[in-house]
């Protein structure tokens, strides 16, 4: 595969490094970037990364208009207004969005549902741990769970708790528990490395770069 010429926001971060390391392990250059120290352009990028904070989302969307360049966002904590926005800039640009980009979430979030299905007069509970730097309570990955089990939830059963847990410095672990009166089971999914996420989005660039103008997900990505 030739080289890909990218651009990322939030490149100092914990993910950007982590994006920056194994882009460049596969061949592809780094010709922008924009976080804390400010803005450095070398060529306009081919694609666009961001993995920042929700308040820099329009700065972002700026970019992704000014570079015609096909946008992956993991930004989490993102507002209803700002998700909607998003998918309208899909319309001029193609857009992968997701709150995780591990392939090991994907299929959690497969068997909470088949799970969510059979079970559904069992309680149901989320807990979430990341590390004490991560900003937003409750995760984005904790919120895509909680959507899954709504769905398929009775009304007197559709209150979904979530605990979130900041301890130290893991990288991220989320458990879903379904209770009976007679016993528990509990799925879950713990994230060792920032590089399984980075080789999600690596797999994204891969997938959007010769789509069509639109909204994606990971699953798009992972089905293709």
């Amino acid at each position: 595969m030739s080289k890909i010429k990218y651009g990322i926001v939030g490149a100092s971060g914990k993910m950007g490094k982590e994006i920056i390391a194994i882009m460049n392990e596969n061949g592809n250059e780094l010709v922008f970037k924009y976080d804390l120290d400010g803005e450095w352009e070398n060529d306009s990028p081919q694609i666009l990364i961001d993995f920042s904070l929700p308040q820099v989302f329009e700065k972002s969307i700026d970019y992704g208009i000014k570079f015609k360049s096909p946008f992956i966002i993991g930004t989490t904590g993102l507002s209803d207004e700002q998700m909607n926005k998003l998918k309208e800039i899909s319309k001029q640009i193609p857009v992968v969005q997701s709150y995780n980009f591990s392939v090991g979430v994907q299929l959690l979030l497969e068997c909470v549902q088949l799970l969510n299905k059979k079970l559904t007069d069992w309680d149901v509970e989320v807990v979430e741990t990341h590390h004490r730097f991560k900003k937003d309570k409750p995760s984005g990955t904790a919120l895509m769970i909680k959507s899954v089990l709504a769905q398929d939830r009775p009304a007197g059963k559709a209150g979904i708790n979530i605990s979130s847990l900041r301890l130290g410095n893991v990288v991220g672990e989320h458990s879903v528990s379904f209770g009976g009166l007679g016993e528990t089971l509990t799925i879950t999914h713990n994230a060792i490395s920032r590089r399984t996420f980075a080789e999600g989005v690596l797999r994204a660039v891969n997938f959007i770069l010769d789509k069509q103008n639109g909204f994606y997900t990971i699953k798009d990505v992972l089905s293709s």
